[in-house]
């Protein structure tokens, strides 16, 4: 590697630490300028292994809200970026394998995890009817139906498009008459609205 590229590198790397420095002071808003800086990159590495563009923009979007959520443990002897592409592309390995279980829309019964954290991918595992387990999958249903009715009206509505109805995220544009890019910001802030609320009662969606 040339001198030139290392000095890049390091100049990089310096100024993602002051901008996590800044949101870790309060600054929330600094994590867009991570956001700006590596999702270009984000959504070319995840590709390649994801071929759907919806889905690419789902995971580049549960990439980021992870992204900013285990923003506590990120190390600085790593750079950002590979610390962000490990994520995401656990994302899609995460994604990959449950595309080939039973997948359900988000109104299920639902097992929520993550090699990496809590996400929003949900699906059923082939459990017998016992009493406990039909249980817990009421109080998870319960869980997730309140979580989902305390959001602001417009983003439970976009979430409902989303993932009850599986509209892409043209169609949810066409529907609600909402520029393409304010759908996928407002998905964006749903879902991590959401998270945060499920994280409440992680106990209900631990394996």
């Amino acid at each position: 590697m040339s001198d030139k590229r290392v000095k890049e590198i390091s100049s990089s790397q310096s100024e993602d630490l002051e901008t996590i420095n800044r949101i870790s002071s309060g600054d929330v808003n600094a994590f867009g300028i991570l956001q700006n800086k590596y999702k270009r990159v984000v959504a070319s590495l995840i590709r390649k292994m994801i071929k759907d563009e919806d889905d690419i923009d789902d995971l580049v979007q549960e990439t980021f809200i992870k992204a900013y959520n285990a923003l506590d443990k990120y190390k600085s002897e790593y750079t950002f970026s590979a610390w962000i592409y490990r994520i995401a592309s656990n994302s899609c390995i995460d994604f990959l394998r449950k595309k080939r279980l039973n997948v359900v829309s988000i109104d299920k019964p639902i097992s929520v995890s993550s090699d990496d954290d809590d996400n929003l991918y949900i699906e059923i595992e082939d459990y017998s009817n016992r009493p406990d387990v039909e249980l817990l999958n009421r109080e998870r249903y319960s869980a997730l139906q309140k979580a989902i009715d305390s959001l602001p009206e417009k983003y439970k509505l976009i979430i409902k498009l989303r993932h009850e109805e599986e509209l892409d995220y043209n169609e949810i544009s066409k529907r609600l008459e909402m520029p393409l890019g304010t759908v996928k910001a407002h998905l964006f802030r749903a879902r991590k609205l959401l998270l945060d609320e499920l994280k409440q009662v992680k106990f209900l969606f631990s394996e």
